[in-house]
């Protein structure tokens, strides 16, 4: 970092401190930019308690989880779209239930029976199969997108407004002591930052009304525009 980075960061850390410890009041946002900015810090809560709860839910056991990222990871390494897959309890159970009734053959009812109930659980798990990769495809796939891309990009552009504030707010309390020009461009860089941040939340929150005039799809009262329920 060069040394008028440095300065900066130095500069940004001297503000926060005054801020927290010495009462100095910071350049204040408006309430619509904190609202929202309060509903994309809760909607990005949500989307990855949800999306753990959920794998939760499909997958409880840890130590298989850990396999599969594991299994899913090497996969993805080697240029795989798909792993192997989660081994459903159902489908191990049908494979020892198949296995021993052809043993026992039909010369008893033990095999026989087996062999009936070892079917049914072996469709069991393919139901169980489908509903997994359904579950994932459309509905953690577009969480864990809406986390990696507009999340993200929504708290990279917050963070750096926070640190031109702070610049700016600096700045404005040695005005007459600095140039008029640096303060000025603070301020710019400060309202640009503001503007696109402010844009990239309206966007994101903005979602949610024009996919209530979509008539294709229903959206689960009360949540955010991704828990979707396709009419089609």
């Amino acid at each position: 970092m060069s040394v008028a980075g440095l300065k900066k960061q130095f500069h940004k850390a001297t503000q926060k401190v005054s801020e927290k410890v010495g009462g100095a009041e910071g350049t204040k946002l408006d309430d619509d930019f904190k609202e929202m900015e309060r509903k994309v810090d809760v909607t990005s809560r949500a989307v990855m308690e949800i999306m753990t709860k959920t794998i939760e839910y499909l997958q409880p056991n840890p130590a298989s989880r850990a396999k599969l990222s594991m299994i899913n990871t090497m996969s993805k390494i080697r240029g795989q779209e798909k792993g192997p897959g989660y081994p459903q309890a159902e489908a191990l159970l049908a494979e020892a239930m198949l296995k021993f009734g052809r043993e026992l053959g039909d010369d008893c009812n033990f095999g026989p029976a087996l062999g009936e109930v070892g079917e049914a659980m072996r469709e069991l798990s393919e139901v169980k199969d489908s509903l997994d990769m359904e579950v994932k495809q459309n509905f953690i796939d577009p969480l864990q997108n809406l986390h990696d891309k507009d999340l993200r990009e929504i708290q990279h552009h917050l963070k750096k407004l926070e640190g031109r504030r702070l610049d700016f707010d600096y700045k404005k309390k040695r005005q007459g002591k600095i140039p008029d020009e640096e303060l000025r461009q603070a301020l710019e860089k400060f309202d640009e930052s503001k503007e696109i941040a402010e844009s990239s939340m309206f966007n994101l929150l903005e979602m949610d009304m024009r996919l209530k005039e979509d008539k294709r799809f229903s959206i689960i009262p009360h949540c955010p525009p991704w828990f979707l329920i396709s009419n089609r």
